[in-house]
């Protein structure tokens, strides 16, 4: 009976044993799981973070890129809205710069014509002069006269304005204006009689047309009446009845 108990009592404590064994065993399973599962957890979390890292840097680098091209627009702005203000500076004081010479140009154009006419009228004082002194009209006569021939050629070479005489000319209302007319028998066509005012040419242009009287041609009145003959027909066919008779 004691051998029997005996057996029994170590079955039991063998049982205890594995089963105790088993518990520690499975415990050590579910840490080492456990511990898999956080170590891959921390491993997710590592990715994650080093992505998420990554990610940032590059967002910070392209950010940076785009900064440093924003600047250097902002200095291509400002280099480019400085040099259009200087180009507008510079136009406008070459409008006002040529706007002032124009005005110079025009009002200093005649310059050297008036430099020439000053020079007769030198002429004419010094003619002046001599006919207070000598009271001689004939000399005063001629002076004036050379003066006057000596200013016409000098504005015909130097200046290019040239005068006509219209005497004789047929009219042309191209360059005569007739101011009197007087009907002749002598003429054809309107021809210029008396040339009143002299005309002038500047180069090739007229600058001032001639005033002139003008010979009007008189027209010839034919008196004969309708399907009657002259006076010199009539009188042949009044001689032709007589003679018949």
């Amino acid at each position: 009976m004691s051998s029997g108990n005996g057996n029994g009592k170590e079955g039991k404590l063998l049982n205890s044993l594995y089963s105790k064994e088993s518990e520690e065993n499975a415990r050590e399973k579910d840490i080492k799981r456990n511990d898999m599962k956080e170590t891959g957890k921390e491993k997710t979390e590592r990715n994650t973070e080093s992505k998420g890292t990554t990610h940032r840097k590059k967002e910070s680098h392209e950010h940076r890129k785009l900064k440093e091209e924003i600047e250097k627009l902002k200095e291509e702005n400002a280099s480019l809205k400085d040099q259009l203000l200087r180009k507008q500076a510079d136009f406008e004081n070459f409008r006002k710069r040529m706007f002032r010479e124009r005005e110079e140009a025009i009002k200093y154009a005649n310059s050297k014509l008036l430099l020439d006419l000053t020079a007769v009228i030198d002429d004419f004082e010094r003619a002046i002069q001599s006919a207070e002194t000598s009271r001689d009209f004939d000399s005063f006569l001629k002076g004036v006269s050379l003066i006057e021939k000596q200013m016409t050629n000098m504005l015909e070479k130097r200046w290019g304005l040239k005068r006509f005489t219209s005497l004789g000319e047929t009219f042309d209302p191209e360059k005569h204006e007739a101011i009197a007319t007087e009907e002749s028998e002598d003429y054809e066509q309107p021809v210029v009689l008396e040339d009143y005012q002299k005309g002038y040419l500047l180069h090739d242009r007229l600058l001032r047309p001639a005033k002139v009287k003008v010979a009007k041609p008189v027209a010839v009145i034919d008196n004969t009446a309708p399907g009657e003959g002259g006076r010199e027909e009539r009188e042949d066919n009044e001689e032709n009845k007589d003679k018949n008779n």
